[in-house]
């Protein structure tokens, strides 16, 4: 999980922000963790969620950070499933400063690099999951196509949830439905891998309908991979159920 920390997104302190926690104990980062967290959570197995910021000045230099973890803990950055993950970014909104710029690609080669790793496996056993909460205000345009073409040859996927009212027709290029991504050089993208989801037009909606949206690309771009890679799961289930179970 990473979660956008700019100055964009408004002093946490004013109410304005995207970040201003209501009296009533919320905000939309708080909401999309929730909700796109709960979608998701069940189809990891030990339910330790490595959770980073970036995009801010961090403690105790103030230098600014695009990958810092949420707990501030550097050796083991996990959360205890979706509540430590929010338990993490309850803690962590105080004690940084909101700064910038924007820049998505260095979480995107972080997580690559455990995919990369993953490459070694002989089953399909590992695959990853990047979910990016931001509010949408892009700025490493170019090493962001860069890292998720590099990506698209990983076992990973990146889903961005949009929060606020920003434009966000950078995140639906990212998206590549309507065409092939390209990195800067022109290489295309083995295959799409970035899920984007504005979350405002789904906060009044049955949680199905997030859900649906969340998904609805993960699963063929999980198959997929492994079907490219000639990898079976570890332990094949009947017919009927080999697709479900993947």
């Amino acid at each position: 999980v990473a979660i956008d920390f700019t100055g964009s997104n408004g002093d946490p302190r004013s109410p304005q922000s995207l970040h201003y926690i209501s009296p009533q104990g919320v905000n939309e980062y708080l909401s999309a963790i929730w909700s796109v967290g709960n979608v998701i959570q069940d189809y990891d197995s030990d339910k330790m969620f490595p959770a980073f910021g970036f995009g801010a000045q961090i403690p105790p230099s103030w230098q600014v950070s695009h990958e810092f973890p949420l707990n501030f803990n550097s050796s083991n950055p996990s959360c205890a499933g979706v509540v430590g993950v929010v338990e993490a970014y309850r803690a962590c909104l105080p004690q940084v400063k909101l700064y910038g710029p924007t820049n998505f690609s260095p979480i995107i080669n972080h997580v690559a690099c455990f995919a990369k790793q993953a490459l070694q496996q002989t089953t399909a056993s590992q695959y990853f999951v990047l979910l990016i909460i931001t509010d949408g205000v892009i700025t490493d345009m170019d090493e962001t196509r860069n890292a998720i073409v590099n990506a698209s040859r990983l076992p990973m996927s990146i889903i961005i949830v949009g929060v606020g009212a920003a434009d966000f027709s950078a995140m639906e290029f990212l998206d590549g439905d309507d065409g092939c991504l390209r990195s800067l050089s022109g290489e295309a993208a083995m295959r799409d891998i970035v899920q984007f989801v504005p979350f405002r037009q789904f906060q009044n909606a049955p949680p199905e309908a997030l859900a649906k949206s969340v998904l609805a690309e993960i699963p063929d771009q999980l198959v997929d991979f492994f079907c490219t890679m000639k990898l079976n799961p570890p332990n094949p289930s009947p017919a009927p159920n080999a697709a479900g179970t993947a």
